[in-house]
């Protein structure tokens, strides 16, 4: 039912000072960022070197969702936990068939498919659960071009080997030339 932890939310207060604690100082990558007008807040999604990611969100007026969240912690805080899902219809199915109730039900296109849990039925804690692409929602310098799986860099000590990561973006594996070797007998016996 779920594929993954995608991200976890951060409310804030000052998005500006947040940005540069981000970014600047712990090394964050920013990817996809919009402005939702109707519900008055604005969001950007952050990577790290192992493509563990983070959001943060911050009101763009007095009278939001993240008013009283942002009243009860005055420096921002954890907001919810995003998980993705491979098919939201069936969570919904199963969250339905153990009475789990869900809220904030939202299709956006194809690319986002979202549902809520509320903190009452999930241990204290805020659950987004959505379906969608990945890469989507990374800087394009951390994906692959479509339908690209790996690439090999050879280095002085051997190779780097980027792989398409199931969670988006690429990892990478540097490999001695003796690493290389046996990688490449594993490869071939297993054809």
């Amino acid at each position: 039912m779920i594929s993954r932890i995608d991200h976890i939310s951060i409310a804030v207060k000052d998005y500006t000072k947040a940005l540069h604690f981000f970014q600047n100082i712990l090394g964050a990558i920013p990817g996809a960022r919009a402005q939702n007008k109707k519900m008055k807040y604005h969001w950007q999604i952050f990577s790290f070197g192992d493509l563990s990611r983070l959001e943060l969100i911050n009101p763009l007026g007095e009278d939001t969702f993240l008013t009283n969240f942002l009243k009860k912690n005055k420096h921002g805080g954890l907001h919810h936990i995003s998980l993705q899902t491979p098919d939201i219809q069936k969570t919904m199915q199963k969250l339905d068939d153990h009475h789990i109730p869900y809220f904030g039900y939202n299709e956006y296109g194809d690319f986002w498919k979202e549902l809520f849990i509320h903190p009452k039925d999930a241990f204290g804690v805020l659950i987004q659960i959505a379906e969608f692409n990945p890469d989507d929602w990374l800087d394009k310098t951390l994906v692959f071009p479509k339908n690209q799986k790996w690439a090999v860099i050879k280095n002085k000590k051997g190779c780097t080997l980027s792989l398409a990561h199931p969670g988006g973006g690429k990892v990478r594996l540097n490999l001695t030339q003796a690493e290389i070797k046996e990688l490449i007998s594993e490869l071939e016996q297993s054809v």
